[in-house]
């Protein structure tokens, strides 16, 4: 049962760690962040509030939105896999097995799926096709086509395995076959419709909030998660208070404690100002 009291909306217990998703919630499309939602974290960093993204995405696409934001504490990135600063520093780590990766890798490619791996931060898929140029473009950052066999000779280190596709209903297809074949070896997750996030089994971004609070030494109580996708779930249900966006899923709503706006309408930055310091 959680430890907190809800007043008319507003949180009663003071917030000091806030930990944030990035598409869908703080970012409403590709790297920028809203100025009001800019001004809403600048506001909630000078009250003394401890701030940081959790993302599925790499620590150096995450790193291009933090850096504006004067975001220096670490981040959580692949999500939950690597907790790193912008400066480079790893607080934490936790690769899929090499062995696991190559399993993964012929799996996929005996199913003609599309698949990215992320070794030393580098992505790389086996072919250039639009699902990678997809990616990319919506990400920002560059990645090498190396085939399969390729994929094969960068395995070890892989903080995590992107399975691309053409939407929900394949994407949820994807999970039921992963679940069955590698299900307690793995945890495989939707970031979206078309993102299949596939991480070591226990890794999420609710291990990642539980490192950082006790990194601070914060009550669970006084964390607030704030998302939108299945990927979040872990994350929203292990917080003291969890938010979720106007655009979130039906499940994720029905999770959380409290819905805001929409993301296209700065919906977080009303919850920072609501839920966090109470304007």
């Amino acid at each position: 049962m959680r430890q907190y009291v809800k007043s008319f909306g507003v949180i009663s217990m003071a917030i000091k760690l806030f930990v944030t998703d990035l598409d869908g919630t703080l970012l409403p499309s590709g790297v920028e962040v809203s100025e009001r939602n800019a001004r809403a974290v600048r506001d909630m960093v000078e009250a003394g509030v401890i701030f940081t993204l959790a993302t599925g995405r790499m620590h150096r696409a995450a790193v291009k939105i933090a850096e504006p934001l004067k975001v220096d504490v670490p981040l959580i990135t692949y999500n939950g896999a690597l907790i790193k600063t912008s400066a480079g520093e790893v607080i934490h780590e936790d690769c899929l097995p090499e062995e696991l990766t190559l399993a993964l890798i012929e799996y996929s490619r005996a199913r003609g799926w599309h698949i990215q791996t992320y070794a030393g931060d580098r992505l790389r898929f086996a072919e250039l096709n639009r699902y990678a140029e997809g990616y990319m473009s919506a990400v920002k950052v560059e990645g090498e086509a190396v085939g399969w066999d390729g994929l094969k000779n960068f395995a070890a280190g892989s903080y995590k395995v992107l399975l691309v596709t053409d939407g929900d209903e394949q994407s949820k297809a994807g999970i039921v076959e992963l679940e069955k074949d590698f299900g307690d070896r793995i945890d495989a997750v939707q970031s979206n419709p078309q993102y299949v996030e596939i991480t070591s089994k226990g890794v999420s971004k609710a291990s990642a909030l539980r490192l950082m609070a006790a990194r601070y030494n914060i009550p669970i109580e006084e964390t607030l998660a704030i998302g939108d996708s299945g990927n979040d779930l872990p994350m929203l249900r292990a917080a003291g208070v969890s938010v979720a966006m106007g655009n979130a899923s039906d499940a994720v709503k029905a999770a959380c404690d409290h819905v805001t706006g929409l993301c296209v309408d700065d919906g977080f930055a009303d919850a920072v100002y609501k839920f966090v310091l109470n304007n």
